[in-house]
């Protein structure tokens, strides 16, 4: 597929009281749009948020691991497989790895950086090793680098990449051989209103206080906020199509989970503490072939807190879009909603109207998903 796609994701979802992700003051994020505060959850929250809830669907080989920890991570592989001791698995493990030219961590085994893999790369660079494990153990260091000089290491990290990895890239600063641009793109959450920075004073009793003691066992604060946030990510589909080998079907599997991930998951921060987890109350996906478009000036003028506040950011995100096209002449190839206003309540009934008319006919998450897919097939067969 060589023709440019772009899919656009716009999520409209509230959370309530919360700190799902914090600064470095402990308190939620924010950010100043529209010359006033917002609640803010970042961009890389919300992608290692959806990276995990994919990977929780998947088999182990197609999961990704971000770490430090990968000559470890390789040589439980190898002791595995083998039966050759830890530290021989190490010796071995470290050799090969010494090839990518990682830098080293201030930790003994440690990378420098966190490196983004495939399981099942590593997996395949452990098999390069698998069927003489045993001699490589006996070498000294300089014949077991000379040994498997000729192991294609890198070659390893190059293809076979998993969803994760397909999906938001990797990035080695002195090492551009594994390097693998990012398909993805998301944009930092913010909410569609002002808000305002709470905290929240709590104590903690002793259960095995004496009858005549009195006070808590322990008093804290948390900071915290709520708010109705607009969440958007684009999907470059001939990137992600390139980053997994050429493979469309692929591709659509992978975009088709990447989608359900980014609607149904949530940063976990003190989630023990808030209890936070919601659905979006919106999720609209448009298909453009120009570029793609964050809808996000739809809320540069703050909404206000009338009678609530979901349905009219809402009817904001759908009044822009229409305008957009209308404004810049922009024929999406496809563009569809789901929400979960119903026009039998008087206060929503504008919003479905809006939407509809942005839109078209609201329809399911998962019908969704599926005619999405179904137009992308019918689009990768046409001649680009």
């Amino acid at each position: 597929m060589t023709r440019r796609l772009y899919i656009d994701v716009h999520v409209v979802q509230t959370i309530p009281p919360a700190n799902t992700n914090r600064d470095d003051q402990g308190n939620p994020k924010e950010a100043t749009y529209g010359g006033v505060r917002r609640s803010r959850v970042s961009s890389q929250a919300w992608k290692r948020a959806t990276r995990l809830h994919f990977d929780d669907q998947a088999p182990e080989t197609d999961r990704a691991s971000r770490t430090k920890r990968i000559i470890s991570e390789l040589t439980a592989r190898i002791a595995r497989n083998t039966g050759v001791d830890r530290d021989a698995a190490t010796r071995i493990a470290t050799t090969l790895l010494a090839q990518l030219g990682l830098s080293q961590g201030k930790k003994a085994g440690d990378t420098a950086y966190l490196l983004f893999y495939g399981n099942a790369q590593l997996d395949t660079v452990a098999a390069l090793v698998t069927d003489n494990a045993t001699d490589l153990a006996a070498m000294d260091d300089k014949a077991l680098t000379e040994a498997v000089e000729e192991l294609h290491v890198a070659e390893a990290f190059s293809t076979g990449h998993p969803v994760g990895v397909a999906l938001f890239g990797r990035m080695v600063a002195d090492i551009p051989k594994l390097n693998v641009d990012a398909a993805t793109q998301v944009a930092h959450a913010i909410s569609t209103h002002e808000t305002q920075l709470e905290f929240d004073y709590y104590t903690a009793v002793d259960d095995r206080n004496e009858q005549d003691e009195t006070g808590a066992g322990m008093i804290g604060t948390i900071g915290f906020n709520s708010a109705t946030l607009y969440r958007y990510a684009t999907v470059g589909l001939a990137q992600l199509t390139d980053n997994l080998g050429g493979d469309t079907d692929a591709a659509l599997g992978a975009l088709d989970t990447f989608i359900d991930s980014f609607a149904r998951s949530v940063p976990t921060g003190y989630q023990n503490s808030f209890a936070h987890r919601t659905r979006p109350a919106l999720v609209a996906v448009v298909v453009r072939t120009d570029q793609p478009v964050n809808l996000v000036s739809a809320f540069e003028e703050p909404v206000s807190a009338d009678a609530g506040i979901q349905a009219s950011s809402a009817s904001r995100l759908a009044e822009e879009h229409l305008t957009a096209k209308q404004v810049w002449g922009d024929t999406p190839l496809f563009e569809a909603a789901s929400h979960t206003f119903t026009p039998r309540d008087p206060k929503a009934k504008d919003t479905v109207e809006a939407i509809t008319q942005a839109f078209g006919e609201p329809v399911t998450f998962a019908d969704l998903r599926a005619s999405l897919r179904a137009r992308l097939t019918t689009v990768a067969g046409e001649p680009a």
